[in-house]
């Protein structure tokens, strides 16, 4: 139930396909490519291609890629302008976006019920167990920023006009759950709690280098055309 940073370990065959078409002969052969992404150094370099950006970015019909490694090379360049530069912390967050471009996947289902809003999930807080806490503050966090990063116009339209939350709100909420589920047991068994502690303490700024992001690909961030319109999923 927990969102892990694994967009740079899953590669589908039409993902090694697109980064051939795009770097050539600089990857070599499609069996060279692969030992390179096999290697972490390597692949992270290959990742880093402003090439595979421009690629993405330009791109006149659907994409033929997976969602996370689409998420990931969009991500990891905008966090880079921002100085955003630990790799885990792109890594996490493109598989935030990932995973969230599923909507079932933005409710927070607490022993089998859904809830969508953030009082129902403070409220269920109070009553939550150990485990279920730390699920339930991790989703805070991650809903948070995804909201905030992705939709900030209508959050900003949504407080001025019908005095919905504010992004202030928005990012105090996220960067104090995230600094909590990072303290917890279970955010050092999975390796997040260094991601979650960089997300709380910079949630204002992982939130505006998404925000530039969102501007740079309007579509994320417009609820009447998907992420799938742009993508189409691996088999």
């Amino acid at each position: 139930m927990v969102i892990r940073p694994n967009c740079r370990v899953q590669f589908t065959a039409e993902d090694i396909d697109f980064i051939l078409s795009v770097l050539g002969t600089k990857a070599g052969s499609a069996e060279t490519l692969v030992q390179l992404l096999a290697d972490e150094d390597s692949r992270d370099l290959i990742l880093d291609d402003e090439s595979l950006l421009r690629a993405v970015l330009e791109h006149r019909s659907c994409l033929r890629i997976s969602s996370h490694f689409y998420f990931y090379i969009l991500v990891r360049h905008s966090f880079r302008r921002s100085d955003l530069k630990e790799r885990p912390l792109a890594d996490y967050v493109a598989s935030v976006l990932a995973e969230f471009s599923q909507v079932e996947r933005t409710r927070c289902n607490v022993k089998g019920q859904p809830i969508d809003y953030f009082f129902e999930m403070l409220a269920a807080l109070q009553t939550a167990d150990d485990t279920t806490g730390f699920y339930i503050r991790a989703h805070i966090g991650n809903q948070s920023l995804f909201m905030s990063g992705v939709f900030p116009d209508r959050i900003r339209f949504r407080s001025e006009r019908r005095g919905s939350p504010s992004l202030t709100y928005y990012e105090g909420l996220g960067s104090m759950n995230y600094r909590v589920a990072s303290d917890h047991r279970l955010a050092r068994k999975y390796d997040l709690d260094g991601i979650f502690n960089t997300l709380s303490e910079r949630f204002h700024e992982t939130r505006v280098a998404l925000n530039d992001l969102r501007e740079r690909l309007v579509s994320l961030g417009d609820p009447d055309v998907p992420a799938d319109f742009l993508i189409k999923p691996s088999s």
